[in-house]
C-alpha cells in the first residue's frame, strides 16, 4: 500500500508540474511594492513614463502587488515606513545623463520588512531612445531578488512585420511593450522576420520582389545576405537551438512543402512530402520532430512527424480551423478558428497541447488571437491580438492564467518572434 501511495503522489507531481494544467494559485503570498521617482532633472513627461513601464514590468511578471500611485522622493533621503507600512518592498530609482551623453539610472531597492537595502544598482544604456530596456533590466533584477522565476524575456527584443498599405510592409524591433520601436527594413513587402538565434544579432525574412527571397540580416552591421529564392513562397518559420538549421516552407513548383535547410553545407532536405498544404514548420523535442500546419483532412490542422521517419501524426482533434502554431520542448501552442462567419470576422482563440499528453488547455476567450510564439523560456506566449483596424501584442503568462495587451498606434501586425 505505501508502495501505490508514493507511486500515485509522484504520478501526481509529474502532472502537476505540465504547463498544460499547472496554474498557480492567487492566494499564494506575493510581495507588495511602491515605486518612488527621484529624477528631478527630466521633464515631468518622461519621469510619469519611466514610472508607468516599471509599474507594467512588475505587474507583467506576475510575482508582486504594485502601488500603481504615483511617488516622489530624493535618491538619498531614508524610506517612510509609517507612508509604506502595508508594503514589502519600496523600489526607488533616479534618471540622468553621464558625462558622455549616455541614460543612467540609480536604483534602491528597500525590504521594509527586514529594514535592510536589498541592493543599490547603476544601469547604464548607449542608445537613449531605447530606455524602455531600464526598466526592464529594474523590473528582472527586483523580480530575482524576491527568489520567483525568472523574466528575462523581458530583456530582449520583439520583431514584427507590420503592414503600412497596399503591398507595403516594415520589419520593426521593438521592446516587448512596443515603447521603443526601430524600423529596420523598409520599402515593399516584408514578411515573417525570423531571428537567427537566441542572441538575436541577426534575423531571417521573406521579401516579395521578382521572386519570393529569404534573407539574412546582420541587427548590428546591416548586411543582407541573400539565402534562398523560390516560387510560389518562401518562409523561415523556426531555428534549431544551434543556429545551423533552418526549417523553411518552399513551394517551388508551387506546392508548399517543409525543408531543413543546413546552413554549413547550404543543403536542403524535404521533409514533408503531402501533395497539399503543409506550412508553418516548428522543431519539437530536440530538434527532432517537427510540428506543422497541413490541410490533409481537408481544413488546416496540426500535425507532427520525425524529419527522417515517413510517419505522419495528427495532434489536435479540436476545431475545423488550426491555422498557426508554435512549439517549446514537446509543448505546442496553436490558433483555433471557432465561429464561421462568412461575412464579418471571426473568433480565434489560443490553445495548448503537450505532444506527451492528452491533456488541452484553452488560452484565450474572446476575439481574434493568432500567430503564438513561446518565450526563451517557454514560461509565457507572445500573440497577436486584432480588433476593428488595430493590433497588438498579447502576452500570456502561463502559470498564472494572466494576459496583458500592448496595442500597436500605427500599422497592423503581420507577423512577430521574439
Amino acid at each position: 500500500m505505501k508502495k501505490i501511495v508514493m507511486l500515485l503522489f509522484l504520478s501526481l507531481s509529474v502532472i502537476a508540474a505540465d504547463i498544460t494544467m499547472e496554474i498557480v494559485k492567487e492566494v499564494e503570498k506575493k510581495p507588495s511594492i511602491s515605486i518612488e521617482d527621484a529624477s528631478a532633472e527630466f521633464s515631468d513627461r518622461l519621469n510619469r513614463k519611466f514610472f508607468k513601464l516599471l509599474v507594467g514590468d512588475l505587474k507583467v511578471t506576475s510575482h508582486f502587488h504594485v502601488n500603481e500611485n504615483y511617488n516622489r522622493a530624493d535618491f538619498d533621503s531614508g524610506f517612510d515606513f509609517a507612508k509604506y507600512k502595508d508594503y514589502d518592498l519600496v523600489l526607488r530609482y533616479q534618471l540622468y545623463y553621464d558625462d558622455f551623453g549616455y541614460m543612467r539610472v540609480k536604483v534602491k531597492l528597500f525590504n521594509l520588512k527586514s529594514s535592510e537595502l536589498a541592493f543599490q544598482k547603476i544601469f547604464k544604456i548607449k542608445n537613449n531612445k531605447r530606455y524602455p530596456f531600464l526598466a526592464h533590466k529594474i523590473a528582472c533584477d527586483t523580480n530575482d531578488y524576491t527568489g520567483a522565476p525568472p523574466v528575462d524575456w523581458m530583456r530582449r527584443f520583439v520583431i514584427f512585420s507590420k503592414y503600412t498599405g497596399a503591398k507595403q510592409s516594415e520589419i520593426v524591433v521593438s521592446d516587448y511593450s512596443l515603447t521603443y520601436q526601430k524600423t529596420i527594413i523598409k520599402g515593399g513587402l516584408n514578411v515573417f522576420p525570423k531571428w537567427a538565434s537566441r542572441e538575436q544579432k541577426a534575423f531571417y525574412y521573406t521579401a516579395y520582389e521578382s521572386k519570393p527571397t529569404l534573407y539574412r540580416v546582420d541587427l548590428y552591421t546591416g548586411k543582407r545576405t541573400k539565402i534562398l529564392t523560390s516560387e510560389g513562397m518562401i518562409v523561415c518559420s523556426d531555428v534549431s537551438r544551434d543556429g545551423k538549421k533552418l526549417l523553411i516552407t518552399m513551394a517551388p513548383k508551387f506546392q508548399p512543402d517543409i525543408y531543413v535547410y543546413n546552413i554549413g553545407s547550404r543543403k536542403l532536405e524535404k521533409v514533408t512530402k503531402y501533395p497539399g498544404i503543409d506550412v508553418n514548420g516548428n522543431f519539437i523535442e530536440n530538434d527532432r520532430r517537427v510540428v506543422f500546419v497541413s490541410d490533409r483532412l481537408g481544413y488546416p490542422n496540426i500535425f507532427a512527424k520525425g524529419i527522417n521517419t515517413p510517419g505522419v501524426e495528427r495532434l489536435v482533434y479540436h476545431g475545423r480551423n488550426n491555422s498557426s502554431c508554435s512549439a517549446f520542448g514537446h509543448y505546442v501552442v496553436y490558433s483555433s478558428r471557432e465561429s464561421d462567419n462568412e461575412f464579418g470576422s471571426n473568433t480565434f482563440n489560443l490553445y495548448l497541447i503537450s505532444t506527451k499528453s492528452e491533456f488541452i488547455r484553452r488560452l484565450t476567450a474572446t476575439g481574434i488571437n493568432q500567430f503564438p510564439k513561446f518565450s526563451s523560456d517557454g514560461e509565457s506566449i507572445l500573440f497577436i491580438k486584432h480588433f476593428k483596424n488595430q493590433s497588438a501584442l498579447g502576452i500570456i503568462r502561463l502559470k498564472y492564467n494572466k494576459s496583458y495587451y500592448f496595442p500597436l498606434c500605427v500599422g497592423k501586425i503581420q507577423s512577430i518572434d521574439w
